[in-house]
């Protein structure tokens, strides 16, 4: 398992977030909340390693 990216890391992070209100635009939310799952399994789908998965469960839980 390789450690986790915590620092920001992501190419264009404003435009991706501007993408991401964007995508929620219009939506309920009930179905914004169903969008975030989605997007969310998709994204961890493209991680795959369920060492890396659970340990970002973790770090998502110490950072709330």
């Amino acid at each position: 398992m390789s450690d986790l990216i915590l620092t920001p890391n992501i190419e264009s992070h404003d435009d991706f977030y501007a993408d991401l209100l964007a995508a929620h635009e219009g939506l309920s939310k009930a179905e914004s909340d169903a969008y975030n799952a989605r997007l969310i399994l998709i994204l961890a789908n493209q991680i795959g390693e369920r060492d890396t998965l659970r340990a970002a469960l973790d770090a998502a839980k110490r950072k709330g």
